[in-house]
């Protein structure tokens, strides 16, 4: 009777227990529970800092390599990502470049050049050497046949005042053309005509570039003045021989070389 009522204590108490949904009491040390995983689709990940979306999939909800590199461009989340050009050469510092490279031109092409000048020069001072010269020429016919008509022995001298003067203003015009189209040029552009067709410059030695006015200036008169004794030949033919800039006399005279 004693254990019927036992059974009888222990119904009554689980039947309690099951209508207030009280946990059964243990006398033991309690067992942790297994922890269920989270499935990653039934779950959202947390916004990234500053609103910044994250990467879906296997990364781990880290940011894209798109969205690191638009983070590091600028403090600005909305700041355009500037593409990446490759590094090219300043222009100017590549004409400086190419103006230091400068090396002496060859001779055949300065001779060509010198040529195509020359006609150029005598051609305009043939306007005033052919009149001028014809008067010259009667001047000192007219003076002989004078001499023969007086039947004495004089002396016919064929550079005299009017003669000289001829002589000066075709010299005047040989040398101031070639001011305007010799020297100008050179002092601006480094160039004459000729030079320019045959791709041919004069430069400073030193600075590379064309020369003052007054270098060009000294350059031409070296030239032209012992050009028309036999002397210029030889300032000319120098060139042949001179190192390491083959220069002139009129080159060396205005501290420039020939470059091409």
């Amino acid at each position: 009777m004693a254990q019927g009522q036992a059974q009888t204590a222990a119904g009554a108490a689980a039947a309690a227990q099951a209508a207030t949904g009280a946990p059964e009491a243990f006398s033991g040390p309690q067992q942790a529970s297994p922890s269920i995983p989270q499935q990653s689709g039934g779950t959202q990940q947390p916004p990234a800092a500053g609103g910044t979306p994250l990467s879906s999939g296997s990364g781990g909800g880290q940011s894209s390599w798109a969205q690191q590199v638009h983070r590091l461009a600028g403090p600005g989340d909305d700041q355009p990502v500037a593409p990446w050009k490759p590094p090219t050469l300043d222009p100017f510092q590549a004409a400086a470049m190419r103006q230091a490279a400068a090396r002496p031109a060859g001779l055949g092409k300065r001779l060509a050049a010198r040529l195509l000048d020359t006609v150029v020069l005598a051609a305009v001072t043939a306007v005033a050497a052919v009149p001028l010269g014809t008067k010259a020429l009667d001047h000192v016919n007219d003076k002989i046949d004078a001499a023969k008509l007086s039947g004495e022995t004089v002396t016919v001298w064929l550079l005299d005042g009017t003669t000289s003067a001829y002589l000066g203003v075709i010299l005047a015009v040989l040398l101031l053309f070639g001011v305007v189209y010799e020297v100008l040029p050179t002092a601006k552009w480094g160039r004459t005509l000729g030079k320019k067709l045959l791709g041919l410059e004069v430069r400073d030695i030193e600075a590379h570039e064309p020369p003052v006015f007054g270098a060009a200036l000294r350059r031409w008169l070296v030239y032209s003045i012992p050009g028309l004794l036999a002397v210029g030949v030889v300032g000319v033919l120098w060139c042949l021989f001179d190192r390491p800039w083959h220069q002139c006399w009129h080159d060396k005279v205005a501290r420039t070389f020939v470059a091409g």
